[in-house]
């Protein structure tokens, strides 16, 4: 359970011109994030692109980090879908031996009701030889989980550990945080939520723009969960603009942005995402000379 508090980052996926893996690029990410304070790494989530990486590039990513990581942080590997049969069957036949735990995605586009939402993840985590993270981001699955559902999971199964919330709704957090089991993990998957989560009680963030700024944004959480706002906001304020920027045009299109400025990786994405536009590539390059990362 300690090992999810704090700054775990989404990790994009790096892609070359031809846009096939960059793992050049990935390394140095990797590595700059483990060498700046990153607590954990996920992998293969929204911000990875997983829905365009095939499932052989996914087992060659998921093993390359593995390698470079050489168990210096917890690793977290996305598995979700709207298919529960062919996710369980995916995680029957994932080696997890060097994975921490499971994030997995509530079920998009089929719009299920809360009890459809539960049998999914009760059928998940009956199988799941790992922790599983619950990921709600009703953004993009155009269904919400109701803190109800979260928590009826959370007292259900030993191996729920936790949620990220990604509602972007001050309310729900708030209920999640006042009814969940003590042991139960609330973990922002809104960047500009995330310090606001941490000094009401959440155990940090699975953040986009951590992975650019992980040794400030870590300092930041780590500060909010040690109840020192007044630290924590100086670097939140810092950090406002361009974490606004970064989700203005699409996720991952605008990190991308950022992480080709601090020339650590390019700014490649895959169809039917396009790269940021070059007006919010140039806003990207000034703030970054603001924040002395130029």
């Amino acid at each position: 359970m300690t090992k999810f508090i704090g700054t775990g980052v989404a990790l994009i996926t790096p892609f070359n011109e031809d846009l096939n893996i960059d793992y050049d690029a990935l390394e140095r990410l990797v590595e700059y994030n483990i060498e700046n304070g990153t607590e954990y790494l996920v992998i293969s989530g929204t911000t990875g692109e997983s829905v365009t990486i095939s499932p052989e590039e996914k087992k060659s990513l998921v093993q390359f980090i593995i390698k470079v990581n050489n168990n210096r942080v917890p690793l977290v590997l996305g598995i979700g879908g709207n298919n529960t049969t062919t996710l369980i069957e995916e995680i029957k036949s994932t080696d997890l031996s060097s994975i921490d735990a499971i994030l997995s995605v509530s079920p998009y586009y089929s719009k299920p009701t809360q009890e459809g939402i539960y049998q999914h993840f009760k059928a998940i985590a009956e199988v799941s030889p790992k922790p599983i993270i619950l990921y709600n981001v009703p953004g993009r699955t155009s269904s919400n989980v109701s803190p109800e559902t979260t928590i009826r999971l959370a007292k259900d199964f030993d191996n729920i550990i936790a949620v990220k919330e990604a509602g972007n709704n001050v309310h729900q957090y708030l209920e999640l945080l006042r009814t969940k089991p003590d042991d139960f993990l609330v973990l922002s998957g809104d960047d500009d939520l995330a310090l606001g989560v941490a000094l009401a009680g959440g155990s940090g963030v699975i953040s986009v723009i951590g992975q650019a700024l992980p040794k400030e944004f870590s300092e930041m959480i780590r500060l909010g969960i040690a109840g020192n706002a007044k630290e924590a906001y100086k670097i939140h304020f810092k950090l406002m603009p361009i974490t606004k920027m970064i989700f203005s045009e699409n996720n991952p299109s605008g990190i991308k942005a950022v992480l080709s400025g601090l020339n650590i990786s390019n700014s490649y994405v895959r169809l039917p995402l396009v790269e940021a536009t070059d007006k919010l590539k140039n806003e990207i390059r000034k703030e970054l000379d603001v924040l002395g990362k130029s």
